[in-house]
């Protein structure tokens, strides 16, 4: 088999784990109302079984890059995969809330493993001028996942049992391990790293305290009480400490040191609000679809497909042109693009049609495709390879975070205006309608803020930079 095949077979590998694991978390986003009459159970039990995954995944993200280091990446990479396994397996025999959401936790320490690696995993079976093409098809899964997860999800619950959306994923991990076994790269592990103990308690108690506050943040109250402040406050806090610790360090847990290249930086910003873009739209369209428009999961579900099918095709050819002749020529066109079209979303009417709402939805995909992972590539280009791993870790990181931000800002926005709305005594439908285009006009004019400072990116290497002083 030629060395151009090897090479793509590795991206295959690595799409089979990654795109189950985002989609069986979206799966189930629709589902939820289904569990809370099933277990007779509030909203907040329920809600665990999201929270969970978001807190476990983002607590076990910084160390992974240690774990691809001291042991090489493509057995930690299989290790999350088979992890994932079993617990999509110990969900689809829960017969309780408690054992689903433990089966969650599982899940996310999974989820926690595998994204960062794989990243790292493409950059290793790929050279630099080449990788914006392999990782905007792989960026793909990233899309199309959270875009039809929903619809795949409803259409589960609506003619199977509902164990069937954790047995969904077992033929795909069980793909993804046999695909990884044979054709992932095996990278050398370095028996000499030592392992941060204090800086992963650090940083990983603090990540998950943010995470678990903002996951359980639905309301103001609930965002705004005294525990969740705390967590918060305390959160924030533990990481300015793990910075201060980590930069004393020899052997850091993260070298934060990438964080001085401009491009690595940059990048870091650019996704995160593409990533609050990319949210915005899932969180906001179904309320606009069904609670103005009165249309059914299913449509809502359809108006996905073709943005999910618009975004892949332009992460590629954003992928395209990022290695032929780099990022300030995509990146800055794809905020714009994203930008643009959500501020368009701003301004519908109670006549705005299915069909126009479905096109500007494309039309801004098609911007975020040219922005999120041509904007990582280059940031990882930018730094020194055995730094790809570290640097994956705190890109996920930091994007969730920043994405459980964005739909928690907009889900308390929406309750909170629109209340307000109907107190002026505006109809539901109306009160409704303003609130959601107020916010899809905050989504864009936040995206379009970052775009004077894409231009910030080189596609070129900024080692240097990277040097410990």
């Amino acid at each position: 088999m030629s060395k151009l095949h090897t090479k793509w077979l590795v991206v295959i590998s690595v799409l089979f784990g990654t795109f189950t694991v985002i989609l069986n978390n979206s799966m189930l986003n629709p589902t939820l109302p289904m569990f809370m009459e099933l277990f007779e159970a509030d909203a907040v039990a329920i809600s665990w079984m999201i929270t969970i995954f978001m807190v476990s995944m983002g607590m076990v993200m910084p160390v992974t890059g240690y774990l691809g280091d001291r042991f090489g990446k493509k057995p930690i990479y299989m290790i999350g995969l088979a992890v994932f396994l079993i617990g999509s397996i110990a969900g689809s025999f829960s017969s309780t809330l408690p054992m689903i959401i433990i089966s969650r936790a599982i899940q996310g320490i999974a989820g926690g493993l595998m994204m960062p690696i794989a990243m790292a995993l493409i950059f290793h079976a790929f050279p630099r001028n080449e990788r914006g093409l392999a990782v905007g098809i792989y960026g793909v899964a990233a899309m199309i996942a959270p875009a039809i997860g929903p619809t795949v999800g409803g259409v589960v619950v609506e003619f199977l049992a509902w164990q069937y959306l954790f047995i969904f994923n077992i033929p795909f991990a069980i793909a993804g391990l046999l695909f990884s076994a044979k054709y992932l790269k095996p990278t050398e592990g370095n028996p000499k790293l030592r392992f941060d103990l204090n800086g992963f308690i650090l940083i990983t108690t603090g990540v998950g305290a943010i995470l678990y506050a903002l996951g359980r943040g639905s309301t103001v109250e609930l965002l705004l009480s005294p525990f969740s402040i705390s967590l918060i406050l305390g959160g924030l806090l533990l990481i300015a400490v793990f910075v201060k610790y980590e930069n004393k360090r020899e052997q850091p847990l993260l070298n934060l040191a990438i964080f001085k290249i401009p491009t690595y930086s940059v990048s870091i910003i650019v996704t995160a609000m593409s990533s609050i873009g990319l949210f915005a739209g899932i969180f906001l369209l179904p309320l606009l679809l069904q609670n103005v428009y009165g249309f059914s999961e299913i449509e809502t579900g359809l108006l996905f497909l073709p943005a999910a099918l618009v975004s892949g095709l332009f992460m590629t050819l954003g992928g395209k042109i990022l290695d032929k002749k780099g990022p300030r020529y995509v990146v800055p066109l794809g905020l714009i693009i994203l930008g643009v079209f959500t501020l368009a979303l701003g301004f519908n009417t109670l006549s705005t049609s299915f069909w126009f709402i479905l096109a500007m939805n494309s039309i801004r995909s098609a911007g975020l495709g040219m922005c999120n992972m041509p904007a990582t590539t280059a940031g990882m280009n930018a730094i020194p390879d055995p730094q790809v791993a570290q640097g994956s870790a705190m890109n996920n990181v930091i994007r969730q975070i920043f994405s459980s931000f964005g739909i928690v800002f907009f889900s308390i926005y929406y309750e909170v205006r629109r209340a307000h709305l109907v107190t002026r005594e505006l109809e539901m439908q109306q009160a409704t309608l303003q609130s959601l285009n107020e916010a899809f006009i905050i989504a864009g004019i936040a995206i379009l803020l970052v775009v004077p400072l894409s231009f910030v990116m080189k596609n070129t290497e900024e080692k240097k930079s990277v040097q410990k002083s």
